[in-house]
This record gives C-alpha cells, structure tokens and sequence, in this order.
C-alpha cells in the first residue's frame, strides 16, 4: 500500500484549493498515525520516504519483501492528484494538470 502523506485530506484540500479559492476547511490533520508503527502492529513491514533520493531504495525494499508493506512518502503539502474530476462533470472534463 502506498500513501502519499501531505498531512492534509489530499483530495479535500485539492478541491478547497481549486474551486473554493483556497477556503480550507477541516482539511489539515494535526495529528496522523505514524504509518510505519501502524504497519508494524499489524504485522507488515513499514516503510517511509521523506525526500526524492530515498524513493527509489524504499520502492526496491517494499517490492523484494514477501510481506505486506505500507508505504509513507511525504510530499509537499500543495502536492496534487491528477487526473481529478469535478463534481457533476463526465470523465470526459477530468483535469490533468
């Protein structure tokens, strides 16, 4: 499993950021589980990278583990999804950027 933390509810705060003028509302999480800890209590192997040199190692490590891996890579917090559809409009109308 991977997660790409920005400490916020990352698709809440992209739509806060894109079609309400950055009213961020609710969307920040002050306290999150530490996925690494988490993964282990469950008997899975937790992994995490925090800057864009430690992505690749931790790639190869989680895919040469026989077990279940959770991965937390923290990126910045305006980091955005894509392809994202607005609400009410067809595949069609996705954004790409």
């Amino acid at each position: 499993m991977v997660s790409f933390n920005n400490r916020y509810l990352g698709m809440v705060r992209q739509w806060q950021e894109f079609f309400y003028q950055k009213r961020y509302a609710m969307s920040y999480m002050e306290s999150l589980p530490d996925f690494v800890k988490l993964a282990e209590a469950y008997g899975a192997v937790g992994l995490r990278a925090t800057t864009p040199d430690e992505v690749e190692p931790v790639l190869r490590e989680a895919l040469s583990t026989p077990r279940p891996v959770i991965m937390d890579f923290v990126v910045e917090k305006e980091e955005c999804v894509y392809p994202m559809v607005p609400a009410g409009a067809p595949v069609t109308e996705m954004l790409l950027v």
